[in-house]
């Protein structure tokens, strides 16, 4: 009885999310009831739509990137600090978490986005290599950062930062760059 009680207010507070369970349960509930059945496996929590960058396409969103283009079930980014000349970033159109929550469908496709992505790149910048990645430690909200890399460039053999901070172009620059991007990606299609 208590597993039932405990998976019901776990696929309601999954599904339906924090403010529309709390009504029935406090939301810091969840936690306690996890800790208290060991059977219960932890879940990842997600964000919320109405407060994620890539959902709301808000001023942060802005501030940080360029859109280059709609890809076939995400957006393709111009990343403004370009520390890595190039770097880009590929968002999964849906909320979703982690990549193992697609379909094998969804998730092709997807990942024929990235792929598409980094050829343009590769035919735009000629990196030496690409390194992607993909945390959302903080932002739960599938997407890659695509990172080029260059022989002496900064951090070559290593990871790349997430913010250096270090590289910041003119409008002309990244107008330039996003039009090329655009391009090579439509050469690509």
């Amino acid at each position: 009885m208590r597993i039932e009680v405990y998976s019901l207010f776990l696929h309601k507070f999954l599904s339906y999310g924090r403010e529309e369970t709390s009504n029935v349960f406090r939301g810091d509930t969840l936690c306690l009831l996890i800790a208290r059945n060991k059977h219960l496996k932890r879940k990842t929590m997600y964000s919320d739509p109405k407060e994620c960058l890539y959902c709301t396409n808000n001023e942060t969103l802005h501030n940080l990137m360029i859109e280059i283009m709609p890809m076939s079930v995400s957006r393709a980014f111009l990343f403004k600090e370009q520390t890595y000349r190039g770097r880009c970033l590929v968002a999964y159109n849906g909320h979703v978490n982690d990549l193992n929550e697609l379909s094998d469908e969804e998730r092709n496709a997807f990942m024929k986005d990235v792929v598409l992505v980094t050829r343009a790149m590769d035919k735009v910048f000629h990196p030496e290599k690409i390194n992607y990645g993909a945390y959302s430690d903080k932002l739960s909200h599938l997407h890659f950062h695509l990172a080029p890399k260059y022989v002496d460039g900064p951090d070559y053999g290593g990871t790349f930062r997430m913010n250096p901070g270090e590289v910041y172009l003119s409008d002309e620059e990244y107008t330039r760059m996003v039009e090329d991007m655009r391009n090579a990606i439509k050469a690509l299609l």
